[in-house]
């Protein structure tokens, strides 16, 4: 069975800072462009079957710059919804709540455009990308892309491994990455992780 590749967008002046970004549509600064043009190598080295990216500015300039302008356009790649913590850091939620943590107690609600999710919302989100890159990895040859975002991206690893959505904690990730998600013997596995070419 092909791999799965995800690939987070290159750095953006928030994700530097440290605040949550969901919705908000913040473009790459200079530094994650770079991010993802040293990624060109490390994607070019194998055959893209299919590739998706998230509708947001930050992670379609980064599948441009990758080398995949192509790559489809899907919804359920967007960031989680942070509802009322969008633009905020974990250090500032922290003095009203302290102990929150992200992936087990979720968001403070929103605007009702953008309410928040849960953690099991986005998970539901991940498995319906997964069926979608289940159907891609049947009918094409070559890794499936996935072009997106951090905290999204660790939900639907810990989904692809058999894991709760809360355990996307366990997989810290860095913009400007590529990640290989594999099988052995047959089962799903972690293959790389935080990939950047060296030099």
């Amino acid at each position: 069975m092909a791999d799965v590749f995800l690939v987070r967008h290159g750095e953006t002046e928030w994700s530097r800072s440290g605040r949550h970004t969901g919705w908000t549509d913040v473009p790459l600064t200079e530094h994650g462009r770079d991010e993802a043009r040293r990624l060109v190598p490390l994607i070019r080295s194998h055959r893209i079957g299919a590739a998706f990216v998230s509708p947001l500015q930050r992670a379609r300039e980064t599948a441009e710059l990758i080398g995949v302008p192509d790559a489809r356009v899907d919804a359920d790649l967007r960031e989680w919804d942070y509802g009322g913590y969008e633009g905020v850091t974990t250090v500032e939620i922290q003095r009203t709540r302290p102990g929150w943590f992200l992936f087990t107690d979720g968001v403070a609600p929103g605007p009702p455009e953008h309410p928040g999710e849960s953690p099991e919302q986005v998970g539901e989100r991940a498995d319906r990308m997964l069926a979608k890159v289940e159907a891609a990895l049947a009918n094409t040859e070559g890794v499936v892309l996935l072009v997106a975002h951090g905290h999204f991206l660790r939900v639907l690893t810990a989904r692809r491994l058999g894991l709760p959505p809360s355990a996307g904690a366990l997989f810290q990730l860095a913009t400007g990455t590529l990640c290989r998600l594999g099988t052995e013997h047959e089962r799903p596995v972690i293959a790389g992780w935080n990939i950047r070419p060296s030099g």
